[in-house]
């Protein structure tokens, strides 16, 4: 446990998130591990994340990969507490390869990105007026997308058809063959 006048010392934090834990990581002002951690991905986990980063030291920033994804949550509770978030991008495959892959290595890697400057960008807030259009354009991308799909496979259904319902739905548009589709019945 840090002693009292080590818990005044500026601490640097880091994190690897995923869908359902992220790995916590603190570094010093000089870039020495003093501690990770995996928690939950959840608010109390979100919560205990942070308490457990605040007893290194006075939490400077944190680092958070993936704040547009698995670290949204995270990120969003860390800024209402206010502590500086900064989006730490994935490291490149080659760098990864080099020192090894570990959750708890990518933790390190996000707090020391965050130390040194290398981590700079601010996380996307997701909320407002830009997010809520963002939301329906992909809503309304996905429903177009299936529209088109459900048309393409009844007009491919068409083309194996029985030949006397084949000829009576070939020559008509999408709209009035899923219209008749739809009365279908079995038998």
């Amino acid at each position: 446990m840090p002693s009292i006048a080590e818990q005044q010392q500026p601490v640097t934090g880091g994190v690897d998130t995923h869908s359902e834990i992220h790995v916590a990581a603190v570094v010093d002002q000089i870039g020495r591990v003093l501690g990770n951690e995996t928690f939950a991905a959840t608010k109390a986990g979100y919560q205990a994340a942070l308490a457990w980063m605040r007893c290194h030291g006075r939490l400077d920033r944190v680092g958070v990969e993936g704040t547009g994804s698995y670290g949204t949550g995270l990120a969003r509770y860390l800024s209402s507490q206010g502590v500086a978030v900064v989006e730490v991008i994935r490291p490149n495959r080659q760098a990864r390869r080099r020192r090894g892959k570990s959750d708890t290595a990518d933790a390190v890697a996000a707090a020391l990105a965050a130390l040194n400057g290398e981590a700079s960008g601010t996380p996307k807030a997701h909320d407002g007026a830009v997010e809520s259009i963002r939301a329906l354009r992909v809503t309304r991308r996905g429903a177009v997308k299936a529209v088109t799909q459900a048309g393409n496979q009844l007009r491919d259904l068409i083309v194996t058809a029985p030949e006397p319902l084949r000829a009576k739905l070939v020559c008509l548009p999408t709209g009035a063959r899923v219209s008749l589709a739809a009365r279908f019945r079995p038998g």
